[in-house]
């Protein structure tokens, strides 16, 4: 039922709670605004001490807070009940128009058996959570990942690129991004951030908003080894340096 989810529909179902809570904020219920802010100061504050208890609480109380707050305006229920809506009405269109599937019959013709291997990944998803590569030597895999709430440290010292291009992507909502590369690799950098700060080798970006950014070494494109990063935060500092 999922996959008959229109495009504009959910998109739809998106911008207009949006509008509505920029609506609700303005003209309704501004002391909300307080509260939001107030619950982003905690997470905040909790974030940065995390490593202690006290920043452990103030970190899970300001989500709690936020999670309570959103939920308690009109925009919010308004996105719940009309995505139930939604669902019901593609389900019940489902059953009186259910999808036929008629079998295309090809001449045979020679089999063609491919073998496919499965490689282990160096990091897994994680909602929350430190990724490190660690100080040990580890056996290199193209990086894809994506995460909500941790940092990320990558150390290319440890391990050998194979020739040619090799790939990093990683993709965080609220956490910092290091990666050390070796003098000998050329790199190219491709960085999306809605909030923070970036250091990419001798180039500062000390305040970022809503920026995307892209650098190159020289000789990138002529390099045997060359690694391409591609990093996308919402809240947080990346770090490129040479090690």
């Amino acid at each position: 039922m999922l996959n008959k989810l229109k495009t504009d529909h959910i998109n739809l179902l998106i911008w207009v709670p949006i509008f509505l809570i920029f609506v609700e904020l303005l003209f309704f219920h501004s002391g909300l605004i307080f509260s939001l802010l107030f619950s982003a100061g905690l997470i905040y504050v909790g974030r940065k001490k995390f490593n202690k208890t006290f920043g452990v609480i103030l970190f899970w109380f300001g989500m709690f807070s936020l999670v309570v707050t959103i939920f308690n305006m009109f925009a919010a229920k308004f996105l719940v009940l009309a995505m139930l809506i939604y669902l019901f009405v593609i389900y019940n269109q489902s059953k009186r128009k259910p999808k036929k599937i008629r079998p295309i019959v090809l001449e045979k013709g020679p089999v063609i058996e491919e073998t496919m291997i499965k490689k282990t990944p160096l990091f897994q998803n994680r909602f929350y959570g430190t990724k490190s590569t660690g100080e040990h030597v580890y056996e290199w895999n193209d990086i894809n990942i994506q995460g909500f709430i941790g940092d990320t440290e990558i150390d290319l010292s440890y391990t050998v690129l194979p020739k040619g291009e090799s790939a990093i992507y990683i993709r965080h909502g609220v956490g910092n991004i290091r990666i050390l590369v070796p003098y000998d690799i050329e790199l190219s950098v491709n960085h999306s951030a809605f909030i923070g700060s970036a250091r990419i080798l001798d180039e500062q970006e000390p305040r970022i908003f809503t920026q995307n950014m892209i650098y190159q070494t020289a000789d990138y494109d002529q390099a045997a080894q060359r690694v391409k990063i591609f990093t996308s935060l919402f809240s947080g500092e990346l770090e490129v340096k040479r090690v």
